[in-house]
């Protein structure tokens, strides 16, 4: 009843239909979208902090979307609560690799497929890990150590961690220094300013079809 009486097609605040062309373009979002633009092209290691709710899942959503499917390869991993080896299972998985041998083949054979995609199908991959917060120190470790090509003298992929604002701390801890000092680029969301809150639900509403009347400025 509520959509028909203000004259609107759909919820506005509703992230189920939440379409990427639809994006609302907050400081924060332009931000990250031109680090994240940046990083694709340095291939480096990019961390991106935020409260819940604010937007971070949406706007790595809005960059695949955004990318050239010949050129970039993006993977989205959201397992993030899970033990090293099956962390390996699950990159194995996102490329296609078949699952044998202990964590010292799958690294083998991880490295190997992102050498290849990088050198020779010229298509280098994105890997998007989201909740990064709850990533053990094993698998920050791993990390570090699966992007070390060629004596550490070349990147081939990109990494993204993309977590809570706790994820900070974690890398601030001694033991992941080398890890921290590989970070291309850092950012953490400062949330909407007053003007931007009046711009998003304006946005909002306009964009499930409403009159922008329906909210005045004092709401």
């Amino acid at each position: 009843m509520y959509k028909s009486f203000y004259g609107i097609s759909h919820n506005p605040f509703d992230k189920q239909l939440l379409r990427e062309k639809d994006c609302f373009e907050s400081e924060d979002v332009k931000i990250m979208k031109n680090r994240l633009n940046y990083l694709k092209e340095t291939r480096g290691i990019g961390v991106f902090t935020a409260a819940p709710g604010m937007g971070k899942s949406f706007c790595l959503r809005c960059f695949e979307y955004s990318l050239n499917k010949n050129i970039y390869q993006m993977k989205y991993i959201c397992l993030s609560t899970i033990s090293v080896v099956e962390f390996y299972k699950e990159f194995c998985n996102q490329l296609g690799l078949e699952l044998k041998g202990g964590k010292t083949v799958m690294f083998k054979a991880i490295q190997e497929r992102l050498y290849y995609l990088y050198k020779d199908k010229k298509q280098p991959l994105i890997l998007a890990i989201d909740e990064a917060q709850y990533l053990s120190n094993g698998i920050l470790q791993d990390l570090k150590m699966l992007m070390n090509f060629k004596y550490d003298s070349l990147n081939c992929f990109t990494l993204i961690l993309s977590g809570e604002p706790v994820l900070n701390r974690t890398l601030e801890r001694q033991v992941h220094e080398a890890l921290r000092q590989r970070i291309t680029v850092h950012y953490s969301f400062q949330g909407l300013n007053p003007d931007e809150v009046n711009a998003y639900i304006r946005h909002k509403l306009h964009v499930a079809g409403g009159a922008e009347t329906i909210m005045g400025n004092d709401a």
